[in-house]
């Protein structure tokens, strides 16, 4: 891992948490992440699993963590496996986990290789009732292939059919929402990383730029910091491109009078930052183009003002919603009075902002969490609307994330600029 070690404490207390929740006389089972084939003989740059890095703070592939925490035997009240390394391994893979370095980074004492882990698993589950497997239910996931945790879900179903099998996302959706302390400050680490590739960014962008001259510049600054990457593909979007909400293909000519619009984000320590800037080509806004920017930054401060504890989602979406109408009565899109006799199911103002203002932010860039609870102190949301003009070519959206407190809320990108004249003065310094 190019991040510094994380302190386990945060491991430790997550396994306590989680396991606090558990039924009487429960097991409790997570695998790591599958690695998954490029071609030929490469695979995919291995991600870890959120639930099973929560957990365990193990970051390979190829491990089990085992919670019993009534186990009758102590030793196994939590048990981690790990792949046994070789000189083989070591030669074509590199340094993977001794035993020590495992209990140093999860805090958890009994660490045994894979090979250990049916023997052991067979001696102790028949003194459990209940079975909890880590189902993804995260509702931006759609399960078409069999993953690791199903997969030998089925296996344990059909070896031990008479337990009762749970599911650990329940427990999950409460616990990951909160944040700690170290994952605030995780998450402050790569806002900090989005905040110096973007000042590197706004120094570098000049007409006749490419986009993905734009992206080498990111995560160029993200891994001379020890950024893992970026937290999700970014977007660089100029011009009219800027209209297309997951443009990825960053690959054309960034063009005197456009506005480029930058989505991305830092990932450090499996924990994210999301930001969106738009910044003009030629270093300066156009009055129109400062005008629409302006607009959704006032939306932007408005639904941040928002994001409290308490709030109810829809609502809160709602009432960002009629803001959002207000601006674009103000920018001359919208016609007052035909909004006076819109649908309200289909309000007028999605012409021009069709998605959400918020998401949950953590260990997936669309963090786990309920859509039906109200927001609590701990969590970390996004704020990010926009307005997009295709007639004019114009895109312009702004993303800050956001920390609930018991007296308000942080923005963790209160650093990062984002008035117009700031942006300005840096790209012409």
């Amino acid at each position: 891992m190019k991040y510094l070690p994380v302190n386990e404490q945060l491991f430790t207390i997550n396994r306590k948490n989680f396991v606090s929740r558990l039924k009487p006389r429960s097991i409790a089972i997570f695998h790591s992440n599958d690695e998954f084939l490029r071609s030929g003989d490469q695979n995919y740059i291995f991600k870890q699993n959120p639930d099973f890095f929560y957990l365990s703070g193990i970051d390979q592939e190829q491990s089990i963590l085992l919670l019993f925490p009534n186990c009758p035997n102590p030793l196994y009240k939590e048990v981690l496996f790990l792949r046994q390394t070789s000189e083989h391994i070591a030669i074509w893979e590199g340094h993977k986990y001794t035993k020590d370095e495992a209990r140093a980074a999860s805090g958890i004492q009994a660490v045994f290789w894979l090979q250990d882990y049916d023997s052991i698993l067979h001696g102790i589950i028949n003194y459990a009732d209940n079975v909890y497997i880590n189902t993804n239910e995260n509702d931006r996931y759609s399960h078409t292939v069999p993953y690791r945790d199903m997969r030998m879900y089925e296996a344990l179903r059909s070896k031990y059919p008479l337990h009762h099998y749970e599911r650990s996302a329940l427990i999950l959706r409460d616990l990951r929402v909160v944040k700690s302390d170290t994952e605030i400050a995780l998450t402050k680490t790569a806002c900090g990383l989005t905040r110096d590739a973007f000042v590197r960014v706004l120094k570098f962008v000049q007409p006749g730029v490419a986009e993905y001259e734009i992206e080498a510049e990111i995560i160029h600054e993200f891994i001379k910091q020890r950024g893992t990457g970026h937290a999700y593909s970014p977007i660089i979007a100029s011009g009219n491109n800027a209209n297309v909400l997951h443009y990825i293909d960053n690959n054309q000519v960034c063009k005197d009078g456009e506005v480029i619009l930058l989505d991305f984000g830092a990932e450090y320590a499996n924990y994210n930052a999301d930001m969106t800037r738009s910044i003009p080509v030629s270093g300066r806004f156009t009055p129109r183009q400062r005008d629409v920017y302006n607009a959704v930054l006032r939306v932007m401060k408005a639904a941040t003002s928002m994001i409290i504890a308490g709030t109810i989602w829809n609502e809160y979406h709602d009432e960002v919603g009629k803001i959002m109408e207000s601006e674009l009565i103000g920018l001359g899109l919208l016609d007052k009075h035909e909004v006076a006799k819109q649908d309200p199911k289909a309000p007028l103002y999605k012409q021009y902002f069709m998605h959400g203002t918020s998401h949950h932010l953590g260990l997936d860039v669309h963090d786990y969490a309920s859509r039906y609870k109200p927001f609590e102190v701990g969590n970390i949301l996004t704020c990010e609307p926009g307005i997009y003009i295709p007639a004019e070519g114009l895109g312009i959206r702004l993303e800050n994330n956001i920390l609930i407190t018991k007296d308000g809320n942080i923005d963790l990108m209160a650093d990062i600029p984002v008035e117009a004249a700031h942006i300005e003065e840096i790209m012409n310094s």
